[in-house]
């Protein structure tokens, strides 16, 4: 009889996907080593803790280190299977930067043996999974690549991108669809088996370049959406209207779905991803790059009603809700509640108080304004102001009684019942 023998797993990167990647696949049974580059993150690990906030990640964690399903370390050893989990930023007018990629498949390369799968998981602009084939096939001309040689393969290239949301990532890595890519269909195969030993939902196999495309689009497909909210707010603003009233109304329609609006549009995947499509068609992509430039400028429009809000009120002091791109995590990168934020307190600095439950300390684009972070009590305290960037749960709960009285900038519309601010001297609906 068979016996399946379950592969040896290298998952590089351990940020926010990467290691609940390696903690659910080491719960499928299969040993897995973790690489980072940073030594504090290998040792916060290997202790079985965390270091990124994620729901159910720390028992998890603990669990697979426990039973020694899960290591981690900052040197690459020998797998069966690679799966590259890596940031991939855009850099100087919107360039992607796929170093990390390269850089994680050159640490890759030097670990090969025949039989071997590396998956990159990275969401990146379309060619890239092509380009960790072309490296990989320059740095060991010993082994036969796939979309290289004429002969069967020694290895599998292949690309798989996530979709997955904070705070139900444990659960939507296992259930959600994948798309899986290959370099050759023989590619998508080996990567497909390796796939369905630890998710539930159902496994398409495609080609690398299209899969790539697929998490772009589904990326920007949401800005867009999202850009239309935004605008519509701005355009309220102007016309003095309720926008949430306005969307209540016309989501009654019942083939229209408008998103909500916000003070921007944050995360590592949409604020980012749109930019890949238009970097590789910038001729092509005009609603795509709008699209990027309203959710942008929303970020300025908040800052400029808030700002409009404060001065108006002098004297007054202020607090800001929030600083995470989303509500209930502790994720703040590309947020725009967080730039949102800092320019405030850069303005109107020791009267500015920050709540943001998932945050120990303001990040550093805080340094030298004055502001101070707090609690949610001391701010219902001492704040005149009450500005909500995010809208965490804990904010949603705070009742009309102990806000009726201050002014409000509900940039998020999580109190509907607030009372509209009559004061203002500046052509302002306080509601985002």
């Amino acid at each position: 009889m068979l016996v399946d023998k379950k592969p040896d797993v290298c998952v590089m990167g351990l940020g926010y996907i990467g290691l609940p990647t390696a903690a659910v696949i080491a719960r499928s049974g299969c040993r897995v080593l973790g690489v980072d580059v940073h030594q504090h993150v290998v040792d916060t690990i290997n202790r079985g803790e965390i270091h990124i906030e994620e729901v159910d990640l720390d028992g998890l964690v603990q669990g697979v280190v426990q039973r020694k399903l899960l290591r981690a370390s900052t040197m690459v050893e020998p797998a069966d299977v690679f799966v590259i989990a890596v940031p991939t930023p855009f850099g100087e007018n919107h360039a992607p930067d796929i170093s990390y990629v390269l850089s994680a498949a050159t640490s890759i390369a030097a670990a090969l043996k025949a039989g071997d799968t590396v998956i990159v998981e990275s969401t990146s602009p379309v060619g890239t999974t092509d380009r960790v084939k072309d490296l990989i096939a320059q740095l060991r001309p010993d082994l036969k690549v796939p979309g290289v040689t004429t002969e069967t393969p020694d290895i599998a290239i292949a690309y798989c991108p996530e979709r997955v949301l904070p705070g139900k990532i444990l659960e939507e890595l296992i259930s959600n669809d994948r798309s899986i890519g290959g370099i050759t269909p023989r590619c998508a195969r080996k990567a497909l088996s390796f796939y369905k030993r630890f998710v539930r939902g159902e496994c398409v196999t495609t080609d690398a370049r299209s899969a790539e495309m697929t998490k772009l689009v589904e990326n920007a497909f949401r800005d867009v959406n999202i850009a239309f909210a935004n605008e519509l707010s701005i355009v309220a603003d102007q016309m003095g209207l309720d926008v949430w009233e306005v969307i209540r109304l016309a989501n009654r329609h019942p083939r229209v779905n408008i998103l909500q609006p916000g003070p921007g549009v944050g995360g590592h995947c949409i604020a980012v991803d749109p930019w890949f499509i238009v970097h590789g068609a910038p001729e092509h992509t005009p609603l795509i790059r709008t699209a990027r430039e309203v959710n942008d400028g929303k970020v300025d429009h908040v800052i400029a009603q808030a700002t409009a809000l404060i001065e108006a009120n002098p004297g007054k002091s202020v607090g800001l809700l929030g600083l995470a791109f989303k509500a209930n995590i502790d994720d703040f990168r590309e947020s725009p509640a967080k730039k949102v934020a800092a320019a405030l307190a850069h303005k109107f600095g020791n009267r500015v108080h920050v709540v943001e439950p998932y945050a120990a300390a303001l990040p550093n684009e805080f340094d030298g304004s004055g502001a101070a972070l707090t609690d949610i009590d001391s701010a219902l305290l001492d704040c005149d102001i009450l500005i909500p960037l995010v809208d965490h749960d804990a904010f949603k709960a705070i009742p009309l009684a102990e806000r009726s009285a201050k002014l409000v900038y509900d940039t998020r519309g999580i109190w509907p019942d607030q009372p509209a601010a009559t004061s203002h001297s500046v052509p302002l609906r306080l509601v985002g």
